[in-house]
């Protein structure tokens, strides 16, 4: 009898797999190095480690990089694009950011493709998509030759207005395949975004051509992978909205795996918020490479409609994460006289100059092992045992040139990295006019929980929860996702001329086709949920907010204009500090989304302590330059209701959570740990 569902999320230095057992009721985790040469090897290995006969497993989820790696390495497919004839140049041309108007420094993003690789087709829909010049079927097979023999791996299609008729997109990859055969990687721009702006859409059609090989190569890969090794239920794929898909609907459209990696954090906040006092979340995921930071609010995970990866565009759904290069393996060096902590980071090979792999330059990791907040022997679960001489000799290289010593040095090199990381959850939050005191801080990722406590003090926040199995949280947050498909449809109306019957209509007709999508991912009809939103905007501004509907038949209401305009109003007063409740407002795009609801593996509760005591020892770690007495116990140890002040270190298989002096934990009766700044107490750490 099957019992196992199982989640898998690939970091830039360590894979986590989390499996839960649902005939004990119990979760599992382990960590493998990331394996870059070979990614599935590294996640194979990881699930051998937890389960002795893979066909036990009746749900597996997998969150991937693959298709983010080969864009940010530039290492996908040499893509042809087919654009509408005389607008060639679109997709180059861009947008200008008015933001970098005056940056001096300012270098525009470097495209994916040269302008040569640019095609003309004679074709022309006009605004409504009516026809006005027919498709020219021998330009598009002239472009088919040049793919054979020119060494395209793929072809995008961008015409002008697709997105209110897709016919000339569609005929045209009628007749690629008639030419490439069906195999062959061609994505159209009104199935990567059905929505207005022609540069944003083209741009979005581009990318998922870009990646679609190297993320469809990858998924049937490691399904055959699984398939031989007993797994006989179908792999599903986290997608950048939150959502999952089977791993065969992924491949059709990769781009939506893009960002899927760092998305299982912010699904996994958004089931803690049915357990903890506080419904607003942000998440901060600290890994060996890079630092994500998302917010879950009102028990809801932040998802953007358009998301910007090296300045370009992508229109999508997508969970709203901020990431900036601040990991464990993050390099500290020096420029200018002062101390710098990344972006650049070690990764996994050679890793931090403590992982004994060659590295030689101090990074975070070897940082907190000089302060004692490392325990060199039980890192990573015990899998690699950390070298302090090597770390020691990293260090001191940097800091004599500072002319600090070693435990200035290693501080300074942790303030640093804690102001980076800090900044950066003020530009998802407080740039946004989001107050983060009234947030609970979510830490998770390997290194997350060793910083989160810092991070919380500079920014008044006044709780820090730690999550069980922390460093494998994303892959945990995986396995309380559901199947999602998001749907858009352009919907250019000013409410003075709103048919809101019309609108009504045309939101439940978006509704059957978008329920009825279901049916392939194998949704029963009882779990299928849809939702609504409206994209609007002030008449004549050029970006817009998206407001939730109600339903589908909300338009139908008499008071439905005022009430939108009142929705409106508040979500802009909230965003930019104003608003214009009655001015005019225009309707740009209808969106809905559907879910799949899944069978979820339930959060654990933790027996409850029987006494104030609990097993631990006492080492010397280092804080604010001083050595103080510092409680060590291992997380498996304690229990529902225990509580103790800092300074501690809890140790477990997948991340180490370090508690400064003057913060307070207590453990919930799901194993949390809830850390809190005690009242009056530390001005520094």
């Amino acid at each position: 009898m099957t019992r196992h569902r199982v989640s898998m999320d690939i970091g830039g230095t360590f894979t986590d797999i989390v499996a839960y057992d649902s005939k004990t009721q119990e979760y599992r985790a382990t960590k493998t190095s990331t394996t870059s040469g070979n990614l599935s090897h590294g996640v194979l290995e990881g699930i051998d480690a937890l389960i002795e006969d893979l066909t036990d497993i009746d749900f597996i989820v997998h969150g991937t990089t693959q298709g983010l790696n080969a864009f940010l390495e530039r290492r996908g497919a040499r893509v042809l694009l087919l654009a509408t004839a005389g607008l060639e140049d679109i997709y180059h041309i861009a947008r200008g950011s008015r933001l970098e108007l005056y940056n001096a420094q300012y270098r525009k993003p470097k495209p994916l493709l040269e302008r040569h690789d640019v095609v003309g087709i004679r074709e022309r829909l006009q605004y409504d998509g009516s026809e006005l010049t027919p498709l020219d079927e021998a330009a598009v097979r002239a472009a088919a030759w040049r793919v054979k023999n020119e060494g395209y791996g793929a072809i995008a299609v961008a015409y002008v207005f697709s997105f209110k008729n897709p016919a000339h997109e569609l005929r045209t990859r009628d007749i690629l395949r008639e030419e490439l055969g069906d195999d062959f990687t061609i994505s159209l721009s009104h199935e990567s975004a059905k929505e207005w702006r022609e540069y944003e859409r083209t741009s979005s059609a581009v990318i998922e051509a870009y990646t679609g090989p190297v993320v469809r190569n990858y998924l049937l890969n490691l399904e055959t992978e699984l398939s031989n090794r007993g797994v006989s239920v179908p792999l599903h794929i986290m997608q950048s909205s939150g959502g999952v898909l089977t791993a065969q609907s992924a491949r059709q459209r990769p781009l939506q795996t893009l960002l899927s990696g760092p998305v299982g954090g912010a699904i996994g906040g958004e089931y803690l918020t049915s357990i903890l006092t506080n419904s607003n979340l942000i998440g901060v995921d600290m890994g060996g490479t890079s630092f994500d930071v998302s917010l879950v609010i009102n028990g809801t995970a932040d998802v953007a409609t358009e998301a910007v990866l090296e300045g370009l565009p992508m229109l999508m759904s997508v969970v709203n994460i901020h990431t900036i290069g601040a990991g464990g393996g993050s390099v500290a060096w020096v420029e200018a006289g002062g101390l710098r902590v990344g972006p650049r980071s070690a990764g996994a090979m050679p890793g931090p100059a403590c992982y004994g792999r060659g590295g030689v330059e101090p990074t975070v990791t070897d940082a907190n092992l000089v302060l004692g907040r490392v325990d060199a022997d039980t890192f990573a679960g015990g899998q690699m045992k950390l070298d302090y001489h090597a770390a020691e000799s990293a260090l001191q290289k940097v800091g004599s040139e500072l002319d600090l010593n070693l435990i200035e040095i290693a501080e300074g090199i942790c303030d640093v990295a804690n102001s980076q990381m800090a900044q950066a959850i003020r530009t998802i939050t407080i740039s946004r006019g989001i107050e983060p005191r009234d947030f609970s801080l979510v830490a998770f990722g390997g290194a997350g929980p060793m910083h989160a406590a810092f991070l919380a003090k500079e920014l008044g926040i006044r709780e820090t929860v730690v999550p069980r199995f922390p460093g494998a949280f994303s892959a945990w947050g995986m396995l309380q996702g559901n199947i999602r498909r998001d749907f858009s449809e352009p919907y250019f109306h000013l409410d003075a001329d709103l048919d809101r019957a019309a609108m009504s209509s045309t939101l439940a007709t978006i509704e059957r086709e978008a329920l009825a999508s279901l049916e392939s991912e194998g949704v029963p009809a009882e779990n299928r949920r849809a939702e609504h939103s409206v994209d609007i905007r002030y008449e004549s501004q050029e970006f817009v907010l998206t407001v939730p509907l109600r339903d589908a038949a909300e338009p139908s209401d008499e008071e439905f204009l005022t009430t939108l305009s009142r929705r409106f109003a508040d979500m802009y007063e909230d965003r930019y500090g104003h608003s214009t409740f009655g001015a005019p407002i225009e309707i740009v795009t209808l969106r809905t989304h559907v879910t799949g609801v899944l069978d979820s593996a339930p959060q654990h509760r933790i027996p409850a302590a029987d006494g104030s005591e609990f097993p631990h020892e006492t080492r010397k770690a280092t804080f604010n330059r001083e050595e103080l007495d510092t409680i060590i116990v291992e997380r498996d140890s304690l229990r529902a209701g225990h509580t103790f002040v800092g300074p501690a270190i809890i140790l477990e298989a997948t991340a180490t959570t370090v508690v400064p002096p003057g913060f307070r934990v207590e453990i919930d009766s799901y194993g949390s740990l809830i850390i809190t700044l005690m009242e009056g107490r530390g001005s520094s750490l």
